[in-house]
């Protein structure tokens, strides 16, 4: 048995909780736990050009230049989008006017190794595999207990916990906070060998739903197929030749694959429906990322929405010093703060998202597209 103090304890080792950890470190003593010892395989690579603006903030950008994984780059620069996305007109979006410039097609787990090794070089005290036991509030701390796969268990207290745990938030819903959501939109996604020229990507709606394919760093492609789960046969896409045959269904994918070469390497299913935590901060707790809001990958925001929400929730929690002075004044005005700004985030995204599907109109009595119209 471990016993650890803290200032700030983040449960979850992901994106959103790495860039809190290191943007916190400076002031607080921070723990992070995360049930994984590594980060897995995610379909999500594609980080949105504003994102760089953090990455330079906290320092990381200029070191994800020097990360090598597998003899690849962790990222390079995304030349664009061909989209066929309401008509069957090719609609080209470039980065070249972007003023933050281009979208980096990510190594996703390579990136997320990289956020772990800053944060421990920084100072932040990592613990996992690790796995959220229990926890009980004890004015004015949380105590914590988590457990590795070895049963070996670690008794943390804090000022402060962060749910960082996406979509399943962890935390929160011991707390008992449901969630609220607004689709069934979930993603089958596969990976194939990508040596073409053309290493655009590309997106392509069709009659149940639609396709994403984009080019990571280590000459593959990804190409996922998303669609409303009582719509797909979830058997059938655990099987790669159903995944070729759907795939080559769509005109835009099956020129894709006619340039592939190697077989198809399948990665399954998960969920890509837009949620959101009804309640978002309690009796000094935070929700974050994807735990506090997740997003449709259409908006390709994900990534981006992770680490300005974890700078937002720093400079409130320094603002109002609600782990130093955790009184009823200083609790309450954070927690008004942080649910305001999250909620004007959902919002927003909300309008952006239901904009977007409606340009689509080619199947009009499809269920998919009937429930987003």
């Amino acid at each position: 048995m471990a016993n650890h103090k803290s200032d700030i304890l983040i449960i979850g080792g992901g994106i959103a909780g790495c860039i809190a950890a290191i943007s916190l470190v400076d002031n607080y003593h921070v723990i992070m736990i995360d049930t994984l010892s590594e980060p897995q395989d995610r379909i999500g690579e594609s980080l949105a050009p504003t994102a760089q603006r953090i990455l330079r903030q906290l320092d990381l950008l200029k070191g994800m230049e020097d990360v090598i994984h597998n003899n690849e780059p962790m990222y390079f620069k995304n030349k664009g989008m061909q989209s066929h996305w309401g008509s069957e007109q090719i609609h080209i979006i470039d980065h070249l006017s972007n003023p933050d410039g281009s979208v980096l097609n990510l190594n996703r787990k390579a990136f997320e190794t990289y956020l772990r090794t800053v944060a421990i070089q920084r100072g932040v005290q990592c613990i996992w595999p690790a796995k959220l036991a229990s926890q009980a509030y004890e004015n004015p701390h949380w105590h914590i207990v988590a457990k590795d796969h070895k049963h070996k268990t670690y008794n943390l207290t804090a000022r402060f916990v962060i749910d960082a745990t996406g979509r399943q938030s962890h935390f929160a819903r011991k707390q008992g906070v449901k969630r609220h959501h607004i689709d069934q939109l979930i993603a089958c996604w596969a990976t194939i060998s990508d040596h073409q020229q053309n290493k655009m990507s590309r997106i392509s709606a069709s009659e149940n739903g639609w396709w994403y394919s984009a080019v990571l760093p280590n000459n593959k492609r990804v190409l996922a197929f998303h669609t409303d789960s009582d719509l797909m046969d979830r058997k059938a896409m655990q099987d790669a030749d159903c995944f070729l045959a759907l795939a080559q269904s769509n005109p835009v994918m099956k020129s894709v694959l006619e340039k592939a070469l190697g077989d198809i390497e399948l990665h399954g299913i998960v969920a890509a429906n837009s949620t959101c935590s009804q309640q978002v901060a309690g009796q000094q707790w935070a929700v974050l990322g994807d735990a506090a809001i997740s997003f449709d990958p259409l908006s390709s925001q994900g990534m981006f929405n992770a680490m300005a929400s974890a700078i937002q929730l720093k400079e409130l929690i320094n603002k109002f010093d609600v782990v130093n002075h955790p009184n009823t004044k200083n609790r309450h005005q954070f927690e008004t703060d942080y649910t305001k700004q999250i909620n004007q985030i959902w919002l927003h995204y909300l309008t952006h998202k239901d904009h977007y599907y409606r340009q689509e109109k080619r199947w009009k009595e499809s269920v998919f597209w009937k429930r987003r119209h």
